[in-house]
C-alpha cells in the first residue's frame, strides 16, 4: 500500500524535465507526492545524494533516466514504483527490478498519439503522390494539367497494410476511418481478427497483405524476431507504385532492400525512422526524389511531450489512492513490445 504522500523525484535529464514539466505539472507533481527541492534529478549516481535517495519511493523517469541495476537499486532501497514519462523501459529495467517487484509503468499509449496522427498524414500524402513535388518543387510544373491523366493518384479505393497491431498500429487503423473509401488490412501473429475487425480492418497474414497494398505502414517493435521482417522478399510483393512507411524502428526495414526498390522508382518511402539513425551522409536513399526522411519526428515532441507528464502523474495518482495502475509493464510483455 502506498503512502499517502510517497517521497518522490523526477529523473531525466535536465533538457527533458524542462520539456516536460511547465509549472502546472511542476505544481500537481508537488501536490500529489512528498517532493524535495529540487524535484528534478539528472544523475542518480551522484553520491551526494545517497541519503535522500535511501528515502524515495516513487520515480518519475524520463529520456534520460538511468539503467536500475543492482547497484542502481542498492541505492534505492524504498523504491516501489517507476512512473516513465516516455514510451519504452527496455532500457531502464534489469531482472533485478523485476526481482525485487517494483512497479513500472509507461505512457507508450500517449506517445501512439502524435505517431498515428504523423502515419496519418503520411498515408494521405502517399495516395497524393506528394513526394516528388517535395522535393523537386520544378517536377510539379511538368505535371501541372497533367492530373487528371494520372491515375495513380487519389485515395479513394486505396488499401493500407497495417504491419503490427500495436498501441501505434491499432490509433493509426482507427484514425484511418476518417479517409473515405479507404480499405485496411492488418498482419500481426499475435492480433485477434474479431476485434481488428470490430475496428474497421481485416486481419491476414502477411504475404497476403503486401500485394495489395497501396501503402504498408509498419509499427512493429523491434526484437530479433522482427530483424529485416520487411526485406527484399517481401519488397518485391509490393504493387508498383506503392508506399512505405516507416514510423516504428529502423531495424524492422532492410534499407539496402528498399534502396534498390526506390531506385528503380517502383515503390516510394516516407522514413522517420532509419537504420542506423540517422543514415550516413552518403547513403543513396538520401538522394532520391521519391523518398522523404524525416529525423524521428513522429514521435512526442514539444507540446506533445505534455500528455507523457499527464500520463506518468495519472499513474502517481491511481499509486497513492490504491487503483490499479493503467498502464503497468510486465517482464512477460518485453518479449514481443518495444
Amino acid at each position: 500500500m502506498a503512502t499517502s504522500r510517497p517521497r518522490a523525484h523526477a529523473v531525466m535529464s535536465t533538457e527533458a524535465f524542462e520539456l516536460l514539466f511547465d509549472d502546472s505539472r511542476r505544481e500537481r507533481f508537488a501536490a500529489l507526492a512528498d517532493v524535495p527541492s529540487p524535484m528534478h534529478i539528472a544523475d542518480l549516481s551522484d553520491p551526494t545524494l545517497s541519503a535522500e535517495l535511501a528515502e524515495v519511493e516513487v520515480l518519475i523517469t524520463s529520456w534520460g533516466a538511468p539503467r536500475f541495476d543492482a547497484d542502481m537499486l542498492r541505492r534505492l532501497p524504498r523504491l516501489r514504483a517507476v512512473f516513465h514519462a516516455a514510451g519504452s523501459v527496455r532500457h531502464h529495467i534489469s531482472e533485478e527490478f523485476w526481482e525485487r517487484g517494483i512497479l513500472i509503468t509507461t505512457a507508450a499509449e500517449a506517445n501512439a498519439v502524435p505517431v498515428a496522427e504523423f502515419t496519418l498524414a503520411a498515408v494521405v500524402f502517399a495516395g497524393k503522390r506528394v513526394l516528388p513535388g517535395l522535393r523537386t518543387p520544378d517536377a510539379g510544373d511538368a505535371v501541372w494539367g497533367d492530373q487528371l491523366r494520372r491515375r495513380s493518384i487519389g485515395n479513394l479505393g486505396r488499401t493500407v497494410g497495417v504491419v503490427g497491431y500495436s498501441r501505434i498500429g491499432r490509433r493509426v487503423v482507427d484514425l484511418l476511418r476518417s479517409l473515405s473509401g479507404i480499405r485496411v488490412l492488418v498482419a500481426d501473429p499475435y492480433a485477434d481478427a474479431e476485434a481488428v475487425a470490430a475496428a474497421g480492418a481485416t486481419l491476414v497474414p502477411l504475404d497476403e497483405l503486401l500485394p495489395q497494398a497501396d501503402v504498408l505502414s509498419l509499427h512493429a517493435p523491434s526484437l530479433p524476431s522482427t530483424f529485416h521482417m520487411i526485406a527484399a522478399e517481401q519488397l518485391a510483393l509490393l504493387p508498383d507504385g506503392a508506399t512505405v512507411i516507416n514510423t516504428a524502428r529502423g531495424s524492422i526495414l532492410d534499407h539496402d532492400a528498399l534502396l534498390a526498390e526506390c531506385r528503380t522508382g517502383r515503390l516510394d518511402a516516407i522514413l522517420d525512422v532509419t537504420d542506423p539513425e540517422p543514415l550516413p551522409a552518403d547513403s543513396g536513399l538520401r538522394d532520391l526524389p521519391n523518398v522523404a526522411i524525416t529525423p524521428h519526428l513522429a514521435g512526442s515532441l514539444g507540446t506533445e511531450t505534455r500528455r507523457l507528464t499527464d500520463a506518468a502523474l495519472d499513474e502517481l495518482q491511481a499509486y497513492i489512492s490504491g487503483a490499479a495502475p493503467h498502464d503497468p509493464v510486465r517482464a512477460a510483455d518485453l518479449a514481443r513490445s518495444a
